[in-house]
């Protein structure tokens, strides 16, 4: 497949397609209709086609796809329309892209034949190569560029010099937070509180913040962490705690060995605004979002980020990550829910196992913020791989307008597929760590004796080897799927809760170090202020009734 690189200016398309030219049987009860997103369009446009459970096998497929389950394929005339439409001016990034990103070409549908190039094209997912070096690399053209969230110009164009001000190589970094993305609205500051927080806060910050200066959140991925820490302290030492005299191998040891791999520097002033960086190992960050080994990474990219510095091989494990919340989301939610019930679910997933909330050190209603003040981001995040699986679609008229996409008024009904095999893949395919710690948590629940299980997960494996879909789940995958649906909620929460708890905690204890005493006491200072400013309005609630 011949995948085209990535120009320096920006138009481009959201990555979901999938042109089908196979007969496909209806799913087991009825699903509206739902729309395509057009590549040839400006816009995200309603195109009514039919829904389907499997793919027939057929001599010759049109591929243009995100996930490996398989897409949503249009109906023939509904294809023949879209390419028939006419770019305009507002392109058709509408769902995905910032048009301030580094423009991907249009995606040209590529036909192959179905005996021989089906696995290559479908699978990625199954087979990531996370040895890839360039975007030409990646499993298709535009992939993943739902990940790029749009954010005013100028204000993006502060965050990128902020980068240029550190000399040691940052390879990718995403801005994220209530610093980039507001999470409630409020009074305009006064000069004086702007300067409390930042002080030279250029025009662009103090707009895109909404009159509420905060602390700007970075992480910086690099290659070789104590590398990129020895130029670092020969720069900027004051950003370092008394952990920095030691020396850049003490301060990567402290990164790498303890916590999640992230050492973070908070309250450094560069260029007049406050932010904190965290550093990370490109390695470490791949593997967190890829199989959610600790979902300290992987949970803060289920949200909006504003990426400055992309990579391929984290744009790629990324996809998957954000596959794999949608899937556990999915897992959680009941047949019919809203999209606010859904970006709900996954913002909240990186909170479950997190120890600020179970401590007055976080806004409690902090989900529900993020959620609420950043529809349009999620939709931008997360409509195009809803497209992409063949379980889920909404099912709603609303999608059927022209600007549904940015229309946040409307909160729009989405519906999955119960069908047991649909869901025991969806169980296969949750990342490697975490769908370890379920499985054993079931083989407990089941009463499977060890030896037993592992000849089963051996037969599993066997089974999907050298099959046109990888990742198939069986009778085991398919027998936890429908497990009683509070039972499977609470077993998920729970595994998710474990994964968490203790890397976060320990990140938490390992802040102490590596920021220093005054800096924590500071931060936990803020947290706990928020919280109290969070339950203000329920006391005079209380008072009131």
């Amino acid at each position: 497949m011949v995948v085209c690189p990535m120009p320096p200016t920006s138009r481009a398309l959201p990555a979901v397609r999938a042109h089908v030219s196979a007969v496909r049987s209806p799913m087991p009860h009825p699903i509206r209709t739902s729309r395509l997103y057009s590549t040839h369009t400006s816009r995200l446009r309603y195109q009514p086609r039919s829904r389907s459970s499997q793919i027939h096998s057929t001599s010759r497929i049109h591929i243009r796809t995100f996930a490996s389950d398989g897409s949503k394929p249009p109906t023939s005339q509904g294809a023949k329309a879209s390419q028939n439409l006419k770019p305009e001016t507002d392109t058709a990034v509408g769902a995905a892209e910032s048009p301030d990103e580094s423009s991907l070409q249009k995606p040209q549908v590529t036909t192959v034949d179905s005996s021989s190039s089906m696995d290559s094209d479908l699978d990625w997912e199954d087979k990531p190569n996370f040895q890839i070096e360039k975007f030409t690399d990646l499993p298709y053209q535009n992939f993943g560029v739902n990940q790029h969230m749009i954010i005013d110009r100028e204000f993006k164009e502060v965050l990128r010099q902020l980068l240029w001000r550190f000399r040691a190589p940052i390879r990718y970094a995403f801005a994220y937070g209530s610093g980039v993305f507001p999470q409630s609205t409020g009074d305009m500051a006064t000069e004086a509180e702007i300067k409390a927080v930042h002080s030279k806060a250029p025009v662009a910050v103090q707009k895109a913040q909404d009159g509420s200066p905060k602390m700007i959140d970075f992480i910086f991925g690099v290659s070789y962490t104590q590398h990129w820490h020895s130029l670092n302290l020969m720069q900027h030492r004051d950003h370092y705690s008394m952990l920095g005299s030691l020396g850049s191998a003490a301060v990567s040891h402290v990164q790498d060995k303890w916590g999640t791999g992230v050492y973070f520097n908070p309250y450094v002033t560069v260029d007049g605004i406050l932010i904190k960086y965290g550093v990370v190992n490109i390695d470490t960050l791949c593997r967190d979002l890829s199989e959610w080994d600790t979902l300290y990474l992987a949970g803060r990219l289920h949200k909006p980020v504003k990426i400055l510095r992309d990579d391929p091989k984290v744009r790629l494990a990324n996809q998957i990550n954000l596959l794999s919340a949608l899937r556990t989301a999915l897992l959680l939610l009941p047949p019919t829910f809203t999209e606010q019930e859904l970006y709900a679910t996954i913002a909240g997933i990186s909170y479950l196992g997190d120890l600020r909330m179970a401590f007055p050190t976080e806004n409690p209603k902090k989900v529900a913020n993020i959620v609420n003040h950043n529809m349009l981001n999620f939709r931008r995040l997360y409509a195009p791989l809803i497209e992409a699986l063949p379980n889920v679609d909404y099912n709603d008229p609303a999608v059927s307008k022209r600007d549904w996409i940015s229309n946040t008024d409307s909160v729009l009904q989405i519906q999955q597929d119960m069908d047991p095999v649909k869901r025991g893949n969806m169980v296969r395919r949750l990342p490697k760590a975490f769908r370890s710690k379920l499985y054993f948590e079931y083989q407990k629940k089941f009463q499977i004796p060890q030896l037993e299980f592992d000849k089963m997960m051996e037969e599993s494996e066997g089974e999907n080897i050298g099959s046109f879909k990888r990742q198939q789940g069986g009778g085991f995958e398919q027998r936890v799927a429908q497990d009683e649906p509070e039972a499977l909620r609470q077993t998920i929460r729970g595994v998710i809760k474990k994964t968490i708890s203790w890397p976060s905690t320990s990140q938490s204890i390992k802040g102490i170090v590596t920021a220093g005493f005054k800096r924590s006491f500071r931060y936990l200072g803020e947290k706990m202020a928020k919280y109290r400013e969070a339950q203000k309005p329920k006391e005079e609630d209380e008072k009131s009734s």
